[in-house]
Parts: structure tokens; C-alpha cells; sequence
């Protein structure tokens, strides 16, 4: 939940323009990583596919909002 939260956030920081929006991105970042990393070890455990999707979607989440971020 704490991961859709904050991408909704980070989206909506972005469309209106605000000055905190690299902010945000950054700690979007960090909790689609911790995410991704749940679901990676939650899928170990069972080879649930369901669970390595999850991470998969996590970490191109995470990529894109490093990139937000980094913008000047």
C-alpha cells in the first residue's frame, strides 16, 4: 500500500509542478527498492510468479522515479 501511496504522490507532485517533486521522487525511489526487495523474497521462498512480477514492476517504478529525482 505505502508503494501505490507514494507513486500516486510522487505523480501528482510532478503534474503540478512543484518545487518538491525531486524530493518526493527520491523517496519514491526508496520505497519501491524496499518493495521490490520484499517481493524478491517473498518469491524465493515459493517461486510465486505473482511476487516476481511485483518486484519486477517495483524496480522500473524505482528506476523512473531515481531519474525525477536526479533532474535538474
Amino acid at each position: 500500500m505505502d508503494c501505490a501511496q507514494i507513486c500516486q504522490t510522487a505523480a501528482d507532485f510532478m503534474l503540478r509542478g512543484s518545487e518538491f517533486h525531486r524530493e518526493v521522487c527520491g523517496t519514491c525511489a526508496d520505497v519501491n527498492e524496499r518493495c521490490a526487495d520484499d517481493c524478491d523474497r517473498h518469491s524465493d521462498n515459493g517461486s510465486d510468479a505473482q511476487m516476481k512480477a511485483c518486484a519486477e514492476t517495483c524496480r522500473r517504478c524505482l528506476e523512473s522515479c531515481r531519474k525525477m529525482a536526479e533532474m535538474a
